[in-house]
């Protein structure tokens, strides 16, 4: 914003600035005499008018401000790479109840499969400890923000003191974004298109735990824009060979020949945060302790 010194408009950054800036003007426009004229719709700011920026036209408009929100405080703290993590909402921490389970076989899949959390956690602390000779500017991780899979990636990283990002989405049944998400790092999306780019945007490495559709309409995108060449050949990793292989047979799409052959190797197939750390390391040429 710009501030009056001598006499003169300049930026905080210095810059000239001979133009009254729009939160001055936003401001003054609320301490306008009311009026019929003034009280009508049509007087508003356009750009301080919610229920114009919401009508159906202006959907283009909405688009490009989640993906410049987003992008902009991103570059303004500095991040230059993340770490994906995709997982389920619905598997809990250990000794946690399964509170999504519907019967007793749910419960009892999903309270086994809390050693996904156990890992996830684990496996963002690992990362985050190596993220901190970047200044937190490297391999951030970033999660959707919500519970189950999500929580523990957050959480392993402020485990270790470091930052997280979380790519929340607005729907009926969404809860607030877990509480170890980094609050100036939380951010909030209507469509889910742009909150999927800035998954992938920063992406050094996705890795993917057992979860719905939510998680496999993530994880197919990335794969599909990876075996198209629409993104760079980045590590992406899955988390729970028994839950893919069982729900997923890769191996038939390349017999079908509805892929190539080749295409399954992109993706690899781990049980531990330990295996699928090794795979970044060897990829980024990281000096692990095996390595030193």
């Amino acid at each position: 914003m710009a501030k009056m010194r001598n006499g003169k408009r300049r930026k905080t950054d210095g810059s000239w600035a001979p133009l009254k800036d729009n939160q001055t003007d936003r401001q003054n426009a609320r301490i306008v005499p009311q009026t019929p004229q003034t009280l009508s719709p049509s007087y508003r700011l356009a750009y301080a008018d919610e229920d114009f920026l919401c009508r159906e036209e202006l959907r283009p408009v909405r688009l490009q401000l989640e993906l410049l929100k987003t992008e902009m405080v991103l570059s303004e703290r500095g991040i230059k790479s993340t770490v994906v993590m995709f997982g389920g909402a619905r598997i809990p921490a250990p000794g946690q109840s399964a509170w999504a389970a519907r019967n007793d076989i749910q419960r009892r899949n999903l309270e086994a499969a809390s050693v996904f959390y156990d890992e996830a956690r684990a496996f963002a602390r690992q990362c985050s400890q190596y993220a901190a000779r970047f200044n937190y500017q490297e391999y951030v991780i970033v999660t959707g923000g919500g519970p189950g899979v999500m929580e523990a990636g957050n959480r392993g990283a402020a485990d270790v003191g470091a930052p997280s990002i979380g790519l929340n989405i607005v729907l009926p049944h969404e809860q607030a974004p877990n509480a170890f998400v980094t609050p100036d790092l939380s951010f909030n999306f209507h469509y889910f298109a742009i909150r999927k780019m800035h998954f992938l945007m920063r992406a050094k490495a996705i890795v993917v735990f057992p979860g719905g559709f939510g998680t496999l309409d993530e994880m197919f995108e990335a794969v599909t824009l990876i075996q198209t060449k629409r993104m760079a050949p980045i590590p992406l990793i899955l988390f729970g060979r028994e839950f893919w292989h069982r729900i997923i047979d890769f191996d038939s799409l390349a017999e079908f020949g509805t892929i190539a052959p080749d295409d399954v190797k992109l993706l690899s197939f781990v049980e531990t945060a330990d295996e699928a750390w090794d795979i970044i390391a060897r990829r980024y040429e990281i000096e692990t302790a095996e390595t030193a």
